[in-house]
């Protein structure tokens, strides 16, 4: 089927698709299977193989190209200038899962470069805290340890990923979007030491918020170039960047968002979270977590710590989303919450839209989770009911940012601060002894000047 949609519908007035997302009115029901992959939104529509559900590196099952959709979402939405890049990337990805030497040396960098594996931390006064304010009651607490990442979160696990792909596809170019600028300075750094030029985007509003991480990649030799706005704003024109020299240059998706294989691609390569998780789980107490929480801006580490676990329907997965001043003031950035269907930035998924189906400026205090969409999968894990999704304000996490500093002696990111907030509500509704996993996802010396800046001079 030949992509009746040109550039620049797809782009928008100049942005891609930010003034103007498709909206799905009235979209009939389904009765989905986790592991049915259908074909993609432009291209052919016959049927393709069902793949496994769980994906893992060694799988010599899977077929080397694949059309992935998760349900109704998800997706090729792009003018057919992309579709055969697109295309070559999945199968040089695929390509690379069924390679034992890309993934002999992706696990040397994992543990030499990137410092894996990251601990499983019993927080053992956080724990305390909040069973003394339920009778001595409540679940154990335990943080995976992110943080210690090199660069200071997770976004490093796909970055170099991704940028060892790149090479093997001969690239010499690398371009990404960034929000807080923690997968900028991942990129950066591993460009630097794969030798690959870097350009990255960011929005003027995570600029002005994130000055550190600016810093941080400029050292790191990248090319930073500003956008006017924020991450969805550097998201469209990063992929514009991309769509102008597609030979040489590579978009190094740092999001599980946009069009197929991009947040296949992302979540795979951070799945390396929650297969640690597992195995450090049953070392420990030599079982499975009860819970699982994680902060869910666009999705990527949510799905690195969950997406083990799925076929686990014993183990709760719970997405905290970023509620900003409060739902009903109109600032915030809970999709899931507040989104409706629709697709923005090449694929389909939940989004925050106005009537009209303008994309609504989402808001939050931790950069990171400010996004208007979501991931495919994760809004077909809503749909299907596997996971749970529940909202905490700015206030909240700042709250739960000052409390692990003081309880625990360990600086969260503005970003997992939204996860911990979440303890609040969760831990009286859990018995004494459950196994609660909260995935760290990066470190908040970043932060510390807007936290301090909301904090009362009484303090």
């Amino acid at each position: 089927m030949a992509c009746n949609i040109n550039v620049e519908s797809i782009l928008g007035q100049g942005t891609f698709a930010t003034t103007s997302s498709k909206k799905l009115q009235a979209f009939p029901s389904h009765n989905y299977k986790p592991n049915v992959i259908s074909c993609v939104a432009i291209g052919p529509t016959h049927k393709v193989p069902q793949l496994p559900w769980k994906l893992v590196f060694h799988e010599k099952e899977r077929p080397l190209l694949s059309n992935e959709k998760f349900g109704i979402y998800g997706g090729k939405f792009v003018p057919e200038t992309l579709i055969s890049p697109l295309t070559k990337l999945d199968y040089e990805f695929n390509s690379a899962l069924h390679d034992p030497q890309f993934q002999m040396d992706l696990q040397v960098a994992l543990k030499d470069y990137v410092g894996r594996e990251t601990p499983l931390y019993f927080a053992h006064r956080l724990t305390d805290y909040y069973k003394s304010i339920n009778k001595g009651i409540g679940p154990d607490i335990y943080l995976k340890r992110e943080d210690l990442n090199h660069g200071g979160a997770h976004k490093i696990n796909n970055a170099i990923a991704q940028s060892m792909l790149a090479k093997r596809m001969g690239c010499k170019n690398v371009v990404a979007s960034t929000g807080a600028g923690q997968h900028g300075v991942a990129t950066a750094a591993a460009c630097a030491k794969l030798s690959l030029e870097c350009t990255i985007f960011m929005g003027t509003l995570d600029m002005e918020r994130q000055p550190s991480n600016v810093l941080l990649m400029n050292h790191l030799g990248a090319k930073v170039k500003s956008v006017e706005g924020s991450f969805k704003d550097a998201m469209s024109e990063g992929i514009r960047n991309w769509v102008n020299d597609l030979e040489t240059s590579y978009f190094l998706a740092g999001a599980a968002i946009g069009p197929h294989p991009c947040p296949t691609m992302v979540r795979e390569f951070q799945s390396i979270i929650g297969k640690e998780t597992r195995k450090q789980a049953m070392d420990k107490w030599g079982g499975k977590p009860h819970v699982l929480v994680a902060c869910v801006g666009s999705g990527s580490n949510a799905l690195g710590l969950f997406h083990e676990f799925i076929q686990d329907e014993d183990v709760r997965l719970i997405g905290i989303e970023a509620g900003g001043t409060g739902l009903d003031s109109g600032k915030h950035s809970a999709t899931m919450a507040r989104g409706e269907v629709g697709v923005y930035h090449g694929a389909m998924s939940y989004l925050l839209q106005d009537e009209e189906g303008q994309i609504i400026g989402p808001h939050s205090i931790g950069v990171g989770l400010e996004y208007p969409g979501v991931s495919p999968e994760l809004s077909y894990l809503k749909d299907i009911e596997r996971a749970e999704f529940s909202t905490v304000t700015d206030e909240e996490a700042i709250e739960a940012y000052k409390r692990l500093c003081k309880l625990e002696g360990i600086f969260p990111a503005l970003e997992s601060s939204h996860a911990l907030a979440f303890l609040d509500k969760l831990c009286s509704t859990l018995k004494d002894g459950e196994k609660v996993i909260v995935n760290l996802s990066g470190r908040g010396d970043k932060d510390a000047e807007a936290v301090f800046n909301h904090t009362p001079k009484h303090e």
